[in-house]
């Protein structure tokens, strides 16, 4: 990890030297296109929510839906359709004594 001072006091971290984390190690080969499409696009998002929302300084979640988002985009793009649950599913999982 190194530190860099700004001229204002601000400190900026800089991981791998700017490299990919996951490829910086002595065997890093990196992911597969297909996650890192998903990595991409949640990073876009990101990115989108920093410059459309007003945040404190830290670390952030990136909002549910975002995820939600990507997943249903990759899905259709792999022509995979999601069916809803049917009504024994819904009582199974609001079932508090039913499963493990």
């Amino acid at each position: 990890i190194d530190e860099f001072v700004m001229d204002d006091g601000r400190r900026i971290y800089l991981l791998a030297e700017g490299r990919l984390v996951n490829l910086a190690g002595e065997r890093g080969q990196g992911h597969p296109a297909e996650i890192m499409d998903l990595s991409f696009a949640m990073q876009a998002l990101s990115a989108e929510q920093l410059v459309n929302t007003s945040m404190e300084v830290g670390v952030h979640k990136t909002p549910d839906e975002a995820d939600l988002h990507v997943a249903r985009l990759k899905l259709e793009a792999m022509g995979i359709e999601i069916d809803d649950l049917t009504e024994k599913q819904v009582e199974y999982l609001e079932g508090w004594e039913q499963g493990t």
